[in-house]
């Protein structure tokens, strides 16, 4: 009779996948917390204006971002840097990769000539073009 019931029974072979989506929904919900933390870099409150944007190429490297906030101090991902130092960097990047997007993020309580030293020193380290980043305008004012 045993052998009868073993001839019946055949082996389960599907995969469970009950775990593999328990991990997976953990993953996305720590991945949504977490990824408009580390876009924030330093908090500066941008001038608004009613510029296009620029359409960036999917193929060019990382631009560069230098913020310049209220103060003057200028930052390369959220660490401070001196002029030298601002320098340096820039034009060992530019040197590298010459394709590469060089950004001022202003805040709009900087002082002018803040802003303006940051675009010197980059020009001063070789780089070619140096945009600003805004924030668009609330679409109540266009």
């Amino acid at each position: 009779m045993s052998k009868y019931r073993d001839r019946k029974r055949k082996p389960i072979s599907e995969i469970n996948v009950v775990p593999y989506i328990d991990v997976m929904l953990v993953l996305l919900i720590i991945f949504m917390v977490t990824a408009p933390l580390l876009t924030e870099g330093v908090k500066i409150d941008l001038p608004q204006t009613t510029a296009n944007p620029v359409e960036f190429n999917p193929e060019a490297p990382e631009p560069f971002i230098l913020t310049v906030d209220k103060d003057g101090q200028m930052y390369i991902d959220e660490t401070a840097k001196s002029d030298q130092e601002v320098l340096t960097y820039a034009a060992a990047l530019y040197r590298q990769k010459p394709r590469t997007d060089f950004l001022v993020r202003g805040d709009k309580a900087a002082l002018y000539d803040d802003v303006l030293n940051a675009m010197v020193v980059l020009k001063a380290a070789g780089v070619e073009t140096v945009s600003l980043v805004t924030e668009p305008l609330p679409t109540t004012l266009k």
